[in-house]
């Protein structure tokens, strides 16, 4: 039972990452918090090496699909953002690994996390509602790009939900971004930040307890919710995309709220 409740989550979560461009580990994380199944450790690694097949599908589609919706302008800031990401991954890990070490507890760092992700949402509703009234920019400077880069694989990895949705602000503000293209780009910097993130799991032998069906299981529900997502996108405009992603925003706002209580 267990297997088939997080293989739906996975699925789903997996889909409408593809769609909105958050990777899926902005609903996989809290929810499977929520269930108490698993420690606060196990369920970061799990949601992302989860991220992380969705995500690599996601990419190497999109270098061999001509009608990729990053292109033009946007495109120089591919590469330094994603350099910034493999950056910002390895520094989330030690950061969650630091914060970890403080406490005894293991529910405190679900605690920490589901605070700052509950910050985060909040303020990426507030953006998305508003952003008509909010002037963007362009960023072309490389070393900026790259500390973007950095903020956002720091953010993706410490909190183990593979960038989420405050890739789409920064990408909507720093590069006025339309709202597929910030999608595209989100899922090509929390690849890098969630590669280098579990390559330094594995380096360190700081992978926790999974069982192996479990992490497969999960992995072919992101690939699978990949595949789904990236089809639907395509058939749907920038306008229910908007709407999808503040829907999606209020219910987690509401699961980080009552994470933040449980794990207290």
């Amino acid at each position: 039972m267990t297997y088939i409740l997080f293989f739906i989550v996975c699925f789903g979560a997996s889909i409408v990452g593809a769609i909105c461009g958050i990777g899926g580990g902005v609903i996989i994380k809290p929810v499977l918090d929520s269930f108490g199944i698993l420690s606060v450790s196990a369920i970061s690694f799990l949601s992302g090496c989860t991220v992380l097949s969705m995500t690599t599908y996601s990419v190497l589609h999109n270098k061999l699909d001509k009608s990729a919706a990053l292109k033009g302008e946007q495109d120089h800031a591919k590469l330094p953002l994603a350099i910034g990401a493999a950056v910002g991954g390895l520094l989330g890990k030690e950061m969650f690994s630091y914060v970890k070490s403080l406490s005894d507890d293991p529910n405190h760092v679900g605690a920490v996390q589901a605070a700052c992700l509950l910050i985060v949402t909040i303020g990426t509703l507030l953006y998305t509602i508003y952003k008509s009234y909010i002037r963007t920019h362009q960023v072309k400077n490389t070393a900026v790009s790259v500390l973007i880069g950095l903020f956002l694989g720091i953010m993706s990895s410490f909190l183990g939900i593979g960038g989420g949705p405050i890739n789409l602000v920064v990408l909507f503000f720093f590069f006025s971004m339309t709202t597929k293209q910030a999608a595209e780009s989100s899922l090509y910097i929390i690849f890098f930040s969630q590669a280098a993130s579990l390559i330094s799991t594995i380096v360190t032998g700081a992978v926790p307890s999974v069982e192996i069906g479990l992490l497969l299981l999960m992995v072919a529900g992101g690939i699978l919710g990949g595949i789904c997502g990236r089809s639907i996108n395509k058939k749907i405009d920038e306008k229910t995309v908007d709407k999808l992603f503040i829907g999606l925003m209020v219910v987690m706002i509401l699961i980080n709220i009552y994470n933040i209580y449980k794990y207290l």
